[in-house]
């Protein structure tokens, strides 16, 4: 199986989550991924939130990878963000009220599959997302994806 896989280096600073949005949209359209549709949207959701946990919970750089298949296969879209940091990735119980707290949670209810693996020093945290069945932002909340928080629905897998 043909995998093309491009990566992006993101500093740890907020706006690089900006930045790795605007990239991770011209990857996809440039693999022929519609970057406006349920299987872009749901990727580029997935990053931001996989790019945003790096930037505040490691507080260093972080490397973003999507391993895309080639354009005649079906296969599952995966994206993979290293950091420096060794603290296994905690999903929270964000109350109603909380302004955070929720990525993890969203990333389980988009996400085919996900999960962490340790990488050198630090850390790989990873999702992946079948073409063949990208859910929108709405059937997600619809199958218990984005509950209270509380509400994970156990895929996470460690190595």
């Amino acid at each position: 199986m043909q995998v093309l896989q491009v990566q992006l280096e993101i500093g740890a600073d907020p706006m690089e989550v900006g930045r790795a949005r605007r990239w991770a949209r011209s990857r996809l359209a440039a693999a022929g991924i519609n970057a406006d549709g349920p299987l872009g949207e749901t990727l580029i959701l997935l990053i931001s939130e996989l790019v945003t946990n790096a930037v505040v919970h490691a507080g260093c750089p972080a490397v973003l990878r999507i391993l895309l298949p080639g354009p005649a296969q079906q296969a599952s879209v995966r994206v993979e963000v290293a950091d420096g940091s060794s603290v296994a990735p905690n999903p929270r119980c964000a109350g109603g009220e909380d302004t955070g707290g929720r990525g993890l949670e969203l990333v389980d209810g988009l996400a085919d599959r996900w999960g962490w693996d340790p990488e050198g020093k630090g850390k790989r945290i990873w999702c992946e997302l079948d073409q063949s069945r990208a859910p929108s932002l709405g059937e997600a909340a619809v199958r218990g994806g984005f509950s209270s928080g509380c509400g994970m629905q156990n895929r996470a897998i460690r190595a």
